[in-house]
């Protein structure tokens, strides 16, 4: 599930990269929403799992935290400027590539010891608690938040409903911002 997640970040990056100047925002908002629900899950369920079934001790978790707190703060950045802004795409090519890299660290490091490590069972528990942990995440980066489980625990439904709502309404008056 989260591979697969990667592959379409990955995909909307790229798409980004290449969108055309009256389309960009959109595509933005669509790669916001997706990086911010992702990386909220992954805060709630996946980071502490590994951390029970890894070891506290391991820098794995601690590094992946470390790079999601940075890049809320990058995305937060650049949704304030918004995709036509003059200094988007050169600020937007770092934060893909720190995010491209991100995804690849998780998979090389971080999820191999889990399906090492876990049943298949839990492996399926986990997909399980990522959907519900997703369908009350954010849908807007809020780095001052924090990225430990219990602040997006206590947070991100709250946040989750209001960016919702937002999201709604805008779509519905076609408002970009």
């Amino acid at each position: 599930m989260l591979v697969a997640q990667h592959q379409e970040i990955k995909t909307m990056l790229e798409r980004l990269k290449t969108a055309e100047r009256d389309t960009k925002q959109a595509v933005f908002e669509d790669l916001v929403r997706l990086l911010a629900v992702h990386e909220s899950a992954e805060e709630i369920v996946v980071h502490p799992t590994s951390r029970r079934v890894v070891g506290s001790d391991s820098p794995i978790v601690a590094d992946r935290l470390t790079e999601e707190n940075e890049a809320k703060h990058v995305l937060a950045e650049l949704y304030g400027l918004g995709a036509t802004h003059p200094d988007f795409d050169t600020r937007f090519a770092e934060f893909a590539a720190s995010v491209t890299e991100h995804a690849e660290r998780e998979e090389a490091d971080e999820f191999p010891r889990l399906r090492e490590r876990m049943s298949p069972d839990d492996l399926m528990r986990m997909a399980g608690a990522l959907r519900a942990a997703e369908a009350a995440a954010p849908t807007r980066p809020h780095p001052r938040v924090g990225e430990s489980a219990p602040v997006n625990l206590l947070a991100g439904p709250p946040l989750g409903v209001f960016d919702r709502v937002r999201d709604g309404v805008r779509d519905w008056l076609g408002i970009r911002v």
